[in-house]
C-alpha cells in the first residue's frame, strides 16, 4: 500500500492509499473553495449521562446530486470534484459537513473505489483488503488526536438507511467521548470480570455462538454468526477468533482473510431477499476499544474489549422495512420481527454456489 496525504482547496486533508508502489498523485484542487466554517458543539445529557453533537451547518450539505455531478468521482476535465485526480483506488478525506470538528473531534469519507456505480461487495478481495489497510492507517492516525478518545468506522448504504450521495464510500468519526454503546459493553464486561473473578464477557459470548445454530459463516480466522438478542430482522456479527481491541491489533493471517470472508457475508446480504429485489440497506459498523481512560469500568483495560463488526438491515421482508416506532425509539427496547434463529438459517441458505 503506498500512502499520499495532500491538501483540498479549502484545507482539508486528502490521503490516496494505492495498491501500487509507484503510483504519483500530484494533482491539484483548482476548485474555489473557501475555508469550510463549522459549528459543531458536543453538548452531554445530564439524566442519560450520553452526548449528542449540534452540527446546524449540516443543512446545507450536498443531497443526492445527479451521477453526473458526485463529489465523489474523481474529477475529470471541467468536472471538479472533492478528489482532484481523475482516478484512484481507494481515498480518505475531511467530511466538508462533518458532524465532529476541532476539539469536538473529527469527521472523515472513505471512497472505497472510483467506479460510482459499484459496491463493496463489487470489490475484488485486493480492494477490499486496501479499504481493511485504510479503516487501520485512519484509526491508528485519529487515535493520536488529543481531541479523540473513540474511532468508528462505518458504511451506511441505500437510500433507506438515509445516504445521500449513491457512490460507494464509508465514513469515519472521531469521538471526544466513549460512545453510549460502547460504554454499555464495558460496563457488562467490568460485571462479568468481576462475577466469575476475571473471565471474559466477549470470550463466553463468543464460544456459545460458535457451538450454536446461529453461525453464519466460518473460516481459520473469523467467524460470523446471528446474535441471540438480535435487534434488527437480519444481523450478523464478525468477529476475528483472536481477540484483539482494535483493527490495529489484527495479525497478517486475519487481514489475509478478511476480504475473502466480509465480501461472500455482503454478497448475502444481497441475495437474502430474492431475485429481482433491489439492493439490501445496511450499516456495517466496526467497533473498537476506546483510546481514552477507563478508570470508570473498574477492572477493565483495552485489551478486555474484542473489536467486532455489526451488519444489519433495516429491511425485514421483501418490499417492508423495520422501523423504529415508540418501544424502540422511545424506550430503546427493540422487538424484532424475524427470529435470530431464522435469520442465521436464511443467510446459510443464500452462499455463493
Amino acid at each position: 500500500m503506498k500512502k499520499t496525504s495532500t491538501r483540498l482547496a479549502d484545507g482539508r486533508e486528502l490521503v490516496y492509499y494505492d495498491l501500487r508502489d509507484d503510483t504519483v498523485r500530484d494533482a491539484v484542487d483548482h476548485r474555489p473553495l473557501e475555508r469550510t466554517v463549522t459549528t459543531s458543539e458536543v453538548r452531554r445529557d445530564p439524566l442519560l449521562g450520553d452526548s449528542i453533537a449540534v452540527a446546524s451547518h449540516r443543512q446545507g450539505r450536498t443531497y443526492h446530486p445527479p451521477a453526473d455531478q458526485c463529489p465523489l468521482c474523481p474529477s475529470q476535465g471541467e468536472r471538479l470534484s472533492e478528489i482532484p485526480d481523475s482516478s484512484y483506488d481507494v481515498v480518505v478525506f475531511e467530511n466538508r459537513f462533518p458532524s465532529l470538528a476541532g476539539d469536538s473531534g473529527r469527521c472523515e469519507v472513505v471512497c472505497f473505489t472510483s467506479d460510482h456505480d459499484a459496491s463493496f461487495a463489487d470489490l475484488s478481495e485486493e480492494q477490499a483488503r486496501l479499504v481493511l489497510d485504510a479503516w487501520t492507517d485512519r484509526t491508528s492516525e485519529l487515535s493520536h488526536l488529543p481531541s479523540v478518545e473513540q474511532v468508528f468506522c462505518f458504511e451506511n448504504r441505500g437510500a433507506e438507511i438515509g445516504v445521500t450521495l449513491g457512490h460507494p464510500h464509508g465514513q469515519i468519526y472521531a469521538y471526544p467521548f466513549t460512545t453510549p454503546r460502547t460504554a454499555l459493553m464495558l460496563r457488562s464486561l467490568a460485571a462479568h470480570k468481576d462475577a466469575t473473578g476475571g473471565d471474559n464477557l466477549f470470550d463466553a459470548v463468543l464460544a456459545e455462538e460458535m457451538a450454536g445454530e446461529r453461525v453464519v459463516l466460518e473460516s481459520e480466522e473469523w467467524v460470523a454468526f446471528v446474535p441471540y438478542a438480535a435487534h434488527w430482522p437480519y444481523e450478523v456479527h464478525l468477529y476475528p477468533k483472536r481477540r484483539v481491541p482494535d483493527l490495529l491489533g489484527l495479525d497478517e493471517a486475519a487481514r489475509t482473510e478478511f476480504p475473502q470472508v466480509y465480501l461472500e457475508l455482503l454478497r448475502r446480504f444481497d441475495r437474502i431477499f430474492g431475485e429481482g429485489e433491489p439492493p439490501t440497506p445496511y450499516i456495517a459498523a466496526w467497533h473498537q476499544a476506546p483510546f481514552g481512560q477507563l478508570e470508570e469500568f473498574e477492572g477493565v483495560t483495552r485489551d478486555d474489549f474484542a473489536l467486532h463488526l455489526e451488519l444489519f438491515t433495516i429491511r425485514r421482508t421483501s418490499g417492508k422495512l423495520k422501523f423504529l416506532a415508540g418501544s424502540e425509539s422511545g424506550m430503546n427496547v427493540f422487538i424484532n420481527d424475524v427470529p435470530p434463529e431464522r435469520a442465521a438459517e436464511r443467510l446459510r441458505e443464500v452462499a455463493s454456489s
